[in-house]
Order: structure tokens, then sequence, then C-alpha cells
């Protein structure tokens, strides 16, 4: 697979070099995201430390969330995305050269993993708003789809398995491949046409007040929206639920189910099969069975695989359990993505997203440090609350996450122009 065939399967060659440019940052997060955890296992074996950690990595969404999405509507995005995966670059190299050193402490892997998720805030943020820039607006579901799926393939069946083999090799080996993904992301990413730095050109030629609506229009914006409202704060719950289950999922694996360190990248390749099947398929399955509906459904399932880990004791029903989890989490995330980026008008959708994510992924690090803490009695507890919370949230939520019906025709019938930053739906629609 290859970013030109996605380019000639109608996607655009700007979405084909986004695409390439994402694919070496995603296998660079995926050996990180694996190693940096097992690393911590070499430093202590506190289930709250270790949730803590990955705690850390999304505290910055909490602090930098909307100053990020301020930056990524003012200056080139490209530019933007550059910088971010350069910093995490000199964090990998930081962090193999504590490690070569004898110097690493777990206070020290803290500090370098919230820079980490510094850089994450703009370049994840980036990616999202970059898209819908370079694909005509009904093909977004495709393309979140595709971006998805190659996130997917990379981190579960390439990244995470060769971090586990390459961590029981020599603790630093992953560090370095780390930072020679972002780097070579880096040079990709500078490659986007400059359509991608559409919201900062029209800035510069429209004026600030017509081009960039001001942070308070764009929190009106979201909150005046009531479906948007509504779906941000089940979105944010669910997300803090789901967090709270996962923290010491590195633990349960090498504790609960007595897997050697080396085997922990290849468990996760088969909890991500569910995962990249619900990616490849979402697309298809909101055409035919409507996004709400399906959105539902997802919900439904993701929370019911995060319950069945925590009910099950056994390796292979857990894992299975996880997998199914991962499907309905896949399939959710690419008719919602869809979604918000057809109905926030393009010269606000950074900062849109990023008090989006703020809120949602700012509350993870206090539910995954919960979750740690819950470890200690259980290391399945935690999957057991989590999970069904999600689903608890879903029942509750049905006329709601049926109802994103509308919001999908809505979406599916302005396709006329390819560069959709400047469109916003019909009026009326989103109410």
């Amino acid at each position: 697979m290859s970013a030109p065939a996605t380019a000639k399967a109608g996607l655009g060659g700007g979405f084909g070099r986004l695409w390439s440019a994402a694919i070496a940052s995603n296998l660079a997060d995926g050996i990180g995201r694996t190693a940096v955890p097992l690393i911590a296992t070499t430093l202590t074996h506190d289930p709250a430390l270790i949730a803590g950690l990955t705690a850390v990595t999304f505290l910055p969404w909490l602090l930098f969330g909307i100053p990020a999405g301020m930056l990524l509507d003012r200056v080139d995005r490209r530019v933007a995305m550059a910088v971010a995966n350069g910093l995490r670059f000199a964090v990998a190299a930081l962090v193999a050269l504590l490690i070569a050193t004898d110097a690493l402490t777990i206070w020290s892997l803290y500090g370098c993993a919230l820079l980490f998720g510094l850089g994450e805030t703009v370049f994840d943020n980036a990616t999202t708003t970059v898209t819908p820039s370079l694909v005509p607006r009904s093909q977004l579901d495709r393309a979140n789809g595709r971006m998805q799926s190659a996130e997917i393939v990379v981190q579960n069946f390439i990244a995470t398995p060769i971090a586990g083999f390459l961590f029981a090799a020599a603790i630093a080996l992953p560090l370095w491949l780390t930072g020679a993904g972002f780097l070579i992301s880096v040079l990709l990413v500078l490659t986007i046409p400059v359509a991608a730095a559409r919201a900062h050109q029209l800035g510069a030629e429209g004026g600030e007040a017509a081009a960039r609506p001001r942070l308070g229009a764009v929190v009106r914006f979201l909150w005046d929206d009531r479906f948007l409202r509504k779906m941000i704060v089940l979105t944010s719950i669910t997300a803090s639920a789901l967090a709270f289950a996962q923290g010491s999922v590195v633990l349960l694996l090498l504790q609960t189910y007595a897997l050697p360190p080396s085997l922990v990248g290849v468990v996760t390749a088969v909890i991500g099969t569910g995962a990249l099947v619900g990616a490849l398929i979402a697309s298809g399955l909101v055409a035919r069975f409507g996004r709400g509906r399906v959105m539902y459904v997802a919900i439904l399932v993701s929370g019911a695989g995060i319950l069945g880990v925590g009910l099950t004791g056994n390796a292979v029903a857990g894992i299975l359990a996880y997998a199914f989890g991962a499907f309905g989490v896949a399939v959710w995330n690419v008719p919602w993505g869809a979604l918000r980026q057809a109905i926030v008008p393009g010269a606000m959708l950074g900062r849109a997203m990023g008090i989006v994510r703020t809120i949602g992924w700012g509350l993870t690090p206090i539910a995954t440090v919960l979750g740690g803490f819950v470890a200690r009695i259980d290391l399945r507890l935690p999957f057991v609350i989590g999970g069904g919370i999600v689903v608890a949230l879903a029942l509750i939520a049905t006329r709601l996450l049926l109802s994103a019906g509308s919001y999908g025709q809505a979406a599916a019938s302005d396709d006329a122009d390819p560069s959709p930053e400047v469109q916003t739906i019909p009026e009326g629609t989103a109410s």
C-alpha cells in the first residue's frame, strides 16, 4: 500500500502526501507508546506510577490543547507539524541517551513523556484540520477511515511488535527507531501542498475578524449547537471511562496474563486486528446503515468489549474481548471525526478541535491515575468499571446517537468543493 495508490483512489495527491507523513509519524508513535511503559516497568512495579506515566502523555491536551488549536488557525499547519515532530525526535534521542548513560529515572521518564504529549497535541490536531482542506466533504468518512486504518496497521501490526522485540534486545533500541520515524515524518510533512496552510492564508488575506473568528466565537459555536454540545460531553465521559480502564494494561498483560515482555507487542497486534477491521469497514457501514445507527452500535460494542476484559481471567478470552472493544472504538472514530470536520467551519477548525480534545482528552490523565489506584486492588477491576460506564452511557444517549444520521445526510449532500474549509453545514441542520 502506498501514498500514490491512495491518490489514484480519488482522495487526491495532497491527501496522499499527508497520509504518508502520518504513516511515518504513527510508526514512531507506535514504537514509543509500547517502549515507554515497558521501560517504566524496569524502574517501578507500582500500577499507579505506570498508569500515571500514561496519564502524563495526555496531560498536554488539558494544558495546551486550546493554545495548539489557536496556533494551527494562525500559522502554516505544515510547519507546525514539522516542528512538533522535530520536538518528539529530540525527546526520543534524549531518553535513549539517558538509558545509555544509566541516568534515567521514573521522574525523568515522566518529563519526557510530557514533552512527547506536547508534540502530539500539535501534530494530531493539525492532521485533523488539514484533511478537510484536501478532500471533498463527501469523502471525509473515507479519508478518515484511510487515515485510521493506516494508523492501526502501522502502530499495532508493525510498530508495536517491533518495539517488543527491540526492547528485549536492548532497552534503548526502540527509542532510536522512534526518533528516526519522527525525523522522516518531519521531512515528509513539508511536501504537503500549500492548501494545508489555507487557514493561515485566509487570515492574511481576509483579516483577523473575517477569516479567524475569536476564540469566544468558537466556544459559542460549539455551545449553541445542541447536538455538538451533547456529543462532546458524551464522548468526553466515554474517553475518560476507557482511559480509566486501560491505564495499567501493560501490567495486566505481564502479570495477570503472564506474558513475556517480548510478546506484549504481538498481543497488541492481535487486539489491533479488531480495530483494523473496524476502520476499514466503517465508511461502508455508514453508507449502508446510516451514521446514527453505526455510531450507536459502535459505542455499545466498545463498552461491551472492555467490560469483557474485566470479567475474565483467561488470556485468550480477554484478548478477544479487547479486540472486540477495539473494533467498536475504530468504527466510532471514523464517522464522528468526519462529522466534526463537516459541521465546523474550516477557519475555526483548529481551535474547535483543540477545545473538543481539551475537554475529552484533558480528563484522561485524571481518569487514568484513578484507574491505576483501582488496579492496585485487582488489575481487571478498572476494565469492569470503565466498560460498564460506557455501556450505560450508550443506552442513556440512544436518542442522541441515532440523531447523528441527519447530520450525516447534510454532510454528504455538499461535495462540490474539494476545499470545504470555508463551507458550513446548511442552516438549520445543526441545531
